[in-house]
Formats: C-alpha cells, structure tokens, sequence
C-alpha cells in the first residue's frame, strides 16, 4: 500500500492516478477522494479537464477570486492536479512511473486511445501486475458499438431512460425527456467506484491486479430496473407517464392550491391514512380502490377523484396533515429550496471546502457517513496544475527523472505556467 495523509479513513494508502475527463470518471474518483484515497488528476496543458471552461457560472472563492466553473468545482474536490502532457514521450514515461507507484488508474479514453502511448492496461500490466485498471467508455471493450464515442444524453436516449420520462403520449408536451442530471454518467461513476473498490479486495487477497470494463450504455441498461423486468415479465415496453409510478398508486404529484406536492403512497394502509386525513375514510373500502392492484388497474378514475381534493387545501397543510399521519408527501423543491430546508441543512451538505493556498469555497458534502471511517474533510478542487511540483518531486526517481528537464522539453507544466 503507499502512503496517505488522511490517515483513519476508508481508503487511506490508495493512490489513484485519474486520466479521467467530464463526469462518469471524475465522480468515480471524487468519491474516493473523500474517503481518503490520494487521486492525482492528470490534465492536458492546454486548459485541463474540458469542464474548467465549462462556465458561467463559476465559483467565487471568499476573497472573491474567481475559481473556475461551478460545474468543474462539483466533480473534482479532494484531489491533486498535475498537468503532463500525454502525447509527449518523456510525459508518458512520468506517468508509466506514476502508474508503478499507483493502486489504481483510471482512465475514460476512446477504446484502445491509450496503446499508442503504453498506457493501456497490457502495457502498464508489465510494469505492475497487481494494477487495478478501470476503462470507462460509451460502449465498453467489446461489440459492434465499442469504437463510438457515447457521450450521456445519448445513452439515456439509446438505453431507454428517456422513453420512459416525460409526459404521457397525447398530453400537453408530451416527448421523451432526459433526466435534468447527467445520470448515467453519475450511475456509472458509482459502478465503476464499486468495480475498483471489489478488484482492490481481490487483489488484497491473491496479489492480482485485473482490467474493469465500464460502459454507460450498460450501466443505463442495468439500471432501468423495475421497468426493465416490467418488460422481460410482458413482452410490452414501458412507456411515459409523467410523474406516474407505473406499478403503484396514487404516486405522483397534485396540485393543491398554491403549489404541486409529491403524494408517494406505497401501501394500502398508507392510503387508508389518507383517506381519513382526505375526509373520504370510505374510498379506502371501495372495491377499485382497497388494494393497490386495483388502483392500479382503476387509475384514471381514483386519480381524477384525488385531485379534486387535493386542490382544496394549500400545500403546507397538506404536508403538515399527511406527515402527522405518517403518509409520505413532501412538496417539489427547487435547488435553493433544497439547501434552505432544515433536513438537508442538519445532516451538513452544504459545505464550505478550504483549497490548498487556504481560500474558502462553496461546495456540496459526500454523502457517505460511515462511524469508523467518514469522509475526510472537503477540500476544494485544485487549480489547473497546482499538485505538479509537489507530487512528481514526491513520486518519481531524481535517478531518473529531472523535473527541470521535463519542463523544459514540454512534457510537464508547473502551476502558472499553463498556456
């Protein structure tokens, strides 16, 4: 194992090397940013991570300096930014080093991209055989789609999510939609954290490394979950229904009388709770709607019934009613109702993450919360370069390799002197 400040957490003693760019493989790495794993980002010298350009918005440290966007800030907390240049032939040797000194690399290139560097798991297998190597790409390493390049708006378009999102066929705006995040991306970050995460205790226990193939268009696939099985048990494809659930009611959004609220009843005495609070304790008896088959099957007329009712009262009193009843509601919140709700303000997600040089930044909390091991403190992601002096003067042989020389031929780039 190689050695880690954050001493006492989860992954302290794993280093990652991140060749990762945009999202799926920056949130894989974050995560385990935060539970102490050191993730050396490597980046081009031409800009860095596509995202850092990715704004406006940016984000304001508290000198007010800008930092960067916002969207490059939501990805990278927690790890250290070296710039080399991959395409240079003494920058591939200083990462070839920096692999053999790695747990772990991570890399998000086109299928078979790193070959002609030696940077591929086969090339970087000989240097260090008990490697951990994790591939993301669109397709995966395989099939007749494997050298597409998937980015994720097509991915839920071509895994199905976006066919079952959005409003019903024959309503007002009914088309497939995405989802408002970049979900797949997100999910397959998660997968891939889980992948490194089983191949580390594997290679715990045998000293071997091996190579994990991701791909988003699994990963949407695998996740369609209940409405992947609704499919293989009918033969029928899903198809939208707004905010409907299609195997429970009443789970959707109503208006009442000054806003939307989310009822999300899942049990037929939740429902009968309901009806009592509702006024209408003799719906939950009637035959169409006592069992939630029924109401399944009887839909269109119970929800046509509920949302008469449910436009009488105002939303507070409604959520102040039902969560007296333990009957699941809430209302729909927008971003800055989110971060203002006394849930999310008690359980700490809203941080402040501190960079290297001291400045204070706005960020968002690891949601991970283990007793023994917890996420470390956030820190805030690094500024283009910033980690290069120090972490090759740290990781590479002075036998081997001069760190003036590589600046000099252009296959590093210390901080400040990015083009």
């Amino acid at each position: 194992m190689t050695s880690n400040p954050a001493q006492g957490s989860a992954l302290s003693g794993i280093r990652i090397l991140d060749l990762t760019r945009i999202l799926a493989g920056p949130w894989a790495t974050q995560i385990m940013a935060d539970l102490g794993a050191e993730v050396i980002k490597v980046e081009r010298p031409d800009g860095g991570d596509d995202t850092r350009s990715w704004g406006p918005p940016n984000v304001t440290d508290d000198s007010g300096k800008d930092r960067g966007s916002a969207y490059f800030h939501s990805t990278n907390r927690g790890k250290k930014s070296v710039v080399i240049d991959i395409a240079h032939p003494e920058g591939q040797r200083a990462l070839r080093a920096l692999a053999k000194s790695s747990d772990v690399v991570i890399e998000n290139f086109k299928v078979g991209g790193l070959a002609k560097y030696g940077l591929d798991y086969e090339s970087l297998q000989q240097v260090k055989p008990d490697l951990v190597y994790c591939s993301i790409t669109g397709f995966g390493q395989t099939g007749p789609y494997a050298d597409r390049a998937g980015y994720d708006f097509l991915i839920q378009a071509m895994g199905g999510l976006m066919s079952v999102t959005g409003q019903r066929d024959g309503t007002s705006g009914a088309e497939p939609m995405k989802v408002g995040v970049a979900l797949t991306d997100i999910l397959t970050g998660l997968y891939a954290v889980i992948g490194i995460l089983a191949a580390l205790r594997h290679r715990d226990a045998t000293g071997e490394g091996q190579h994990i193939d991701m791909a988003l268009l699994d990963v949407q696939v695998a996740t369609l979950a209940n409405q992947a099985m609704n499919y293989l048990a009918t033969g029928k494809s899903p198809t939208r229904l707004g905010n409907s659930h299609p195997s429970i009611v009443p789970y959707q959004a109503f208006e009442a009388r000054d806003g939307h609220v989310i009822l999300a009843i899942g049990n037929d005495g939740q429902f009968a709770r309901f009806c009592k609070v509702a006024g209408m304790p003799g719906l939950a008896e009637d035959p169409r709607f006592a069992t939630n088959p029924e109401r399944v099957r009887n839909r269109g007329a119970l929800i046509a019934i509920l949302q008469g009712v449910m436009s009488g009262r105002t939303m507070d009193d409604w959520i102040a009613r039902l969560n007296a009843a333990s009957v699941p509601v809430g209302p729909i919140n927008d971003v800055e109702r989110v971060f203002e709700d006394p849930q999310v303000k008690s359980r700490g997600l809203r941080t402040a993450p501190i960079d290297s040089e001291g400045a204070m930044l706005q960020g968002v909390a690891s949601p991970l919360k283990l007793s023994r091991t917890p996420a470390i403190p956030p820190k805030a992601a690094p500024d283009l370069g910033a980690d290069t002096l120090s972490v090759l003067t740290d990781l590479l042989d002075k036998g081997e390799f001069d760190i003036n020389e590589l600046q000099a031929a252009g296959a590093v780039v210390l901080k400040g002197n990015q083009q």
